[in-house]
């Protein structure tokens, strides 16, 4: 049980490691517990992430590549979104190059593809994976493509331009302005030609 701002939450015990618990109505909107911190469906994407711990790498990085205002913003916006120990899986170095300041379009880059325009549930995603022979392309706000299809684990895993894979551990958390799924992998696109 937890309280928050008056509220009670319950939760079942489940067998994943910190996972999204069910969702419970409130005044202020509906209220997921996602890695210990209670996102609320009125906040946007910005807020609900930083009530948590586990994605201060990617608030930083987003803060860093001039980013926040377009992930507060209307959309809707539908974000794939790393861990902390997602991006410690990065090679040693290739976080702190794309941070400093004059690596600041390949970070804009990168994080922008981490995202798609408009509201896609995992439920979207499996529809599309189903009804296009076990995998379905979609392009990110970066332009680039990224490819989802169905494990034999019945998980959906993001394949990105490089090969990569990382699985929606955790998916449809509502936001005020799109959906949040969290992926166990950084996503990297193809390096763009000038």
């Amino acid at each position: 049980m937890l309280v928050l701002n008056g509220a009670l939450l319950f939760a079942q015990n489940t067998t994943t490691v910190n996972p999204v618990l069910d969702t419970v109505k409130a005044k202020w909107g509906r209220i997921k517990i996602v890695d210990g911190a209670a996102m609320i469906s009125s906040n946007d994407i910005i807020e609900n992430m930083a009530l948590s711990k586990e994605y201060t790498t990617l608030i930083g990085a987003i803060e860093a590549a001039g980013l926040t205002e377009t992930f507060k913003s209307k959309g809707p916006i539908t974000v794939f979104a790393p861990t902390n120990q997602a991006f410690d899986k990065m090679p040693a170095g290739a976080l702190d190059t794309l941070l400093k300041p004059s690596h600041k379009l390949d970070l804009n880059y990168l994080l922008t593809y981490h995202a798609i325009a408009g509201r896609l549930s995992a439920r979207d995603i499996a529809r599309k994976i189903n009804s296009n022979n076990g995998q379905a392309i979609f392009t990110t706000i970066a332009g680039s493509r990224l490819t989802a299809r169905i494990d034999t684990n019945r998980n959906i895993v993001l394949i990105d331009e490089n090969g990569g894979e990382s699985i929606l551990s955790k998916f449809d958390i509502q936001q005020s302005n799109g959906l949040l799924h969290i992926v166990s992998a950084v996503l990297i696109p193809k390096p763009r030609a000038i």
